[in-house]
């Protein structure tokens, strides 16, 4: 929005041209969001204690989470209105990713916000029903996932899976085996965050880390002469995804002050999903999907550690770990919970150091 304001300003005077430089923009975009955050952070969390919207304990979780019980819950929103309102002012509205991303992450969020008001409003921990949940997901997966494929200019670039660290080499994708991937791609990355949600702050900063990476690899995808240097396939338009990146990075880290142990108020379902769901959508607009697999790491394990809990408890009747997901497992063992989550950000750091180095590494 402003960047069509300022093209016209640059006419009357030329220092106006600097914002059309997107890292100019992305840094504007994260502070944008950064400051929302903190400006509106105290009157929501105090806006969700007098309206009693605090977070139901499921019984057979660690015993040292029952204190969190009555905890504001559904802070998420205040991650998706700043990515939004941060987004329309400083990105390009006229790139076609900033909508199908924008539009698609708040469906998501849509999504997660209903499944936070049942909780609240039937006092069940569960929310909607997973079958339910997975259905409205896949339709917003299949949806984001279209719109993609439809709407690439570089067929041949935007339609192909890229194989990291190595130089040229891709898999030509199909309609089928291209929506199908994506769609995976999409409701998976939503559902991993959403698993790793259960500690505070443990989903955000990762969250953050990965979602700053993904825009660093957007902006090269989307820069010719950037993309043609370091060999990565270029992606028309790519590029708006960092203001993007930015604004999710600004409004994770202002949520984050709140969100930091001991929590003031939980992210909900309202805002992990839909953060899983933009991590994931930018990952196939830059075409790095198999990278978000290595820089979100912590996510994949924490999934893993569920569906391997599920699948050797219904097969053998033996449970692997003390519970799942995984971050559970290690405050049994009487890990401190500042000290689980501190160590899997730090994990987080080094998988991203590793997918960034992708982008020399070819």
């Amino acid at each position: 929005m402003l960047m069509l304001l300022t093209e016209h300003l640059t006419e009357v005077y030329s220092g106006f041209n600097v914002f059309s430089y997107q890292t100019t923009r992305a840094i504007l975009g994260a502070l944008t969001a950064l400051t929302l955050s903190f400006a509106v952070g105290p009157n929501l969390i105090s806006w969700l204690s007098r309206g009693n919207v605090g977070q139901p304990i499921r019984q057979l979780g660690p015993r040292s989470h029952l204190p969190k019980a009555g905890t504001p819950t559904m802070g998420g929103a205040l991650i998706l209105v700043a990515i939004a309102i941060s987004t329309l002012l400083w990105a390009d509205l006229r790139n076609r990713f900033v909508w199908i991303v924008l539009a698609t992450t708040m469906i998501f969020g849509v999504i997660g916000f209903v499944d936070d008001y049942k909780k609240l409003r039937v006092r069940n921990s569960r929310g909607l029903t997973p079958g339910v949940k997975f259905l409205w997901q896949s339709l917003a997966g299949l949806a984001g996932a279209l719109l993609l494929y439809y709407t690439a200019q570089d067929e041949a670039v935007e339609h192909a899976l890229l194989i990291p660290y190595f130089p040229n080499l891709t898999i030509e994708l199909g309609l089928v085996s291209y929506v199908v991937f994506v769609y995976l791609v999409i409701v998976g990355s939503s559902n991993a965050v959403n698993l790793t949600d259960g500690l505070d702050g443990l989903a955000i900063m990762p969250a953050v880390l990965v979602g700053g990476a993904l825009g660093l690899f957007a902006w090269v995808s989307g820069n010719v002469i950037v993309s043609d240097y370091l060999g990565i396939p270029f992606v028309s338009g790519a590029g708006e995804m960092l203001i993007f990146c930015a604004a999710l990075a600004g409004a994770g880290l202002g949520f984050l002050w709140f969100n930091t142990y001991p929590a003031q108020v939980f992210m909900g379902d309202v805002g992990a999903l839909a953060l899983g769901a933009a991590l994931g959508l930018v990952a196939v607009v830059a075409r790095q999907e198999l990278v978000l697999l290595i820089m979100g790491g912590v996510f994949v394990v924490e999934t893993a550690s569920v569906i391997i809990q599920v699948a050797s408890y219904k097969l053998t009747g033996r449970r692997i770990f003390r519970m799942a997901p995984l971050h559970h497992h290690f405050e049994l063992k009487g890990w401190a919970e500042p000290k689980v989550i501190v160590r899997f950000w730090i994990i987080t750091v080094i998988l991203v150091l590793v997918g960034l180095a992708s982008l020399k590494v070819r």
